[in-house]
């Protein structure tokens, strides 16, 4: 008999991929699959990426069927479904993805975790939990990573991360936000994540 977890987690695997690499123009979280494995870097001192208390936040909406309010004035990419906000190494994006079932805390831990650590650089899982979104339940996922290489420099800093998995009717919306470690965006996050909604 076929394991009923294959399709489930192959297609994990495409969706965690495909929202790591939009998460940022320099993708701070996946690009490339390191050739070897990474340390952990030490995060800087006073990083770079607060989100102002002023910034002005407008709302995006998706011809595939979805929204969300992303800061103004952020360059923005598009591919497909999926949509990229990036200003300098702050990040937010949207991937969608078929799923047959929603995602739960256990295939949460043992499907798009491992998939999260095999894809990033030297990643680091924190939290993992439900929560709830005006657009229904979600996984949320905190973790950090190395950044890429800067293409000109070769440097690298330590970033860190919220993902939230969230379903409805077999699609799968993988929203990441991303900065340099130690960034205070704990509100600006938050309404984001609170603001993503179904259409």
């Amino acid at each position: 008999m076929a394991n009923p977890q294959t399709p489930l987690r192959r297609l994990s695997r495409a969706a965690l991929t495909a929202g790591a690499i939009a998460c940022i123009g320099v993708s701070p979280l996946v690009a490339a699959l390191p050739t070897r494995a990474e340390k952990a870097l030490a995060p800087e001192k006073n990083p770079p990426g607060d989100i102002p208390d002023s910034q002005v936040f407008i709302t995006y909406e998706n011809a595939v069927g979805y929204a969300l309010k992303v800061p103004e004035g952020w360059a923005r990419s598009e591919a497909g479904a999926g949509v990229r906000f990036q200003d300098k190494l702050d990040a937010v994006s949207v991937t969608l993805s078929q799923q047959a079932l929603p995602p739960t805390m256990s295939l949460a831990k043992t499907v798009f975790v491992p998939e999260l650590e095999k894809a990033g650089r030297a990643v680091q899982v924190g939290k993992v939990s439900e929560v709830t979104l005006p657009a229904g339940h979600a996984i949320r996922i905190d973790y950090s990573a190395n950044s890429d290489p800067n293409p000109v420099t070769t440097k690298q800093i330590r970033l860190e991360a919220n993902r939230y998995l969230i379903f409805r009717a077999g699609r799968l919306a993988t929203l990441d936000l991303s900065a340099p470690y130690g960034a205070d965006n704990v509100d600006q996050w938050q309404l984001m994540a609170q603001s993503f909604r179904w259409r």
